[in-house]
């Protein structure tokens, strides 16, 4: 007996159901894989309520595993049952067993075991793109992080600190200020308690950031385009408070010639040596200790509706997990 979350309509957290599935055995190019702990990420979220849209409903949300694999179709010849894996961008991911194309996935490395791998392969791999490819971090680099303590946060601090860069993060408590500290934050600033855009002027001696990389999304706009230094790169890769509806694209002239992006990892990894380069580059990022995975949270998968309740609640910190 199979068990899935599956959304019949989109809305709240009320609207994930724990259900009995079927899984067909792995088509042409499909592995079929045994999870042994499943990513929870906002992106969860924006599928479930409709902001991004499913193929079709229902759907299994979830966008992150890691497991053994049980059987393979055909055409498939990296991968073998037994083997470990993991995989990130491939909506299903909240079953006990599901079938993946074998594009996406990966091959763990020995010493990583299966939580740190389904806690780390989205958000590490977007931290990856973020810190290497969106802007190149290198020494000297001043960057701000909104949502300095969340999932992706503390992973691109780390990362990011790792390359030399001074890292500016803001965080919602004392606790959370605590946390970021002590992954890769030179300063932390409590967005409930100052201004961001003040504290960040003083903390620069008025030289703003060369980057600000935003997950936070209406809440946090347009104040984050007053923290970047002429010339500087904003980027927005997340709206964990809401999408930006209102950008006006004239603010980047006036507040110095700014340079915006909007990515996605969807487009970093679209072709797959791209998605084996992103990976080895996390796995030795953490191999080596220049980022550590933290998981603070998990949750029975039956317990998903909560699980999203605190994550929309920013109760959470760093990763968390559902396990089957």
């Amino acid at each position: 007996m199979v068990h899935a979350v599956r959304v019949h309509q989109t809305g709240g957290p009320e609207v994930l159901t724990y259900e009995t599935v079927e899984v067909p055995a792995p088509g042409r190019g499909e592995v079929q894989i045994r999870h042994t702990a499943i990513g929870l990420n906002f992106i969860d979220v924006y599928f479930r309520t409709g902001l991004y849209k499913a193929a079709s409903l229902p759907f299994i949300p979830g966008n992150e595993g890691a497991g053994v694999v049980e059987a393979v179709g055909p055409d498939v010849n990296d991968f073998h049952p037994g083997d470990r894996v993991a995989y990130a961008m491939a909506i299903g991911a909240y079953s006990d067993v599901r079938n993946v194309p074998a594009a996406v996935l990966l091959h763990l490395p020995a010493s990583i075991d299966d939580q740190t791998a389904a806690a780390m392969m989205l958000k590490g791999m977007t931290a990856q793109y973020l810190v290497r490819r969106t802007h190149h971090i290198k020494p000297g680099d001043v960057i701000l992080v909104q949502a300095a303590a969340g999932g992706v946060g503390l992973i691109l601090c780390q990362w990011a600190k790792h390359l030399g860069a001074t890292v500016i993060g803001t965080v919602g408590s004392r606790d959370k200020a605590e946390l970021a500290l002590s992954h890769g934050c030179d300063e932390v600033i409590l967005y409930r308690d100052e201004d961001f855009v003040h504290r960040v002027k003083e903390i620069t001696a008025g030289k703003l950031c060369d980057v600000v990389y935003d997950g936070v999304g209406q809440a946090t706009y347009p104040a984050s385009l007053d923290c970047l230094k002429p010339l500087g790169l904003w980027v927005s890769f997340g709206n964990a408070s809401g999408a930006i509806k209102n950008f006006d694209l004239l603010q980047l002239s006036q507040k110095g010639s700014l340079f915006a992006t909007r990515p996605t990892l969807a487009t970093f990894v679209a072709k797959r040596h791209d998605l084996i380069a992103t990976a080895n580059d996390l796995f030795e990022a953490v191999l080596t200790g220049a980022v550590k995975i933290p998981v603070h949270q998990t949750y029975a998968l039956k317990d998903v509706q909560k699980a999203h309740k605190d994550l929309e609640a920013r109760k959470t910190t760093g990763s968390t997990l559902l396990l089957p």
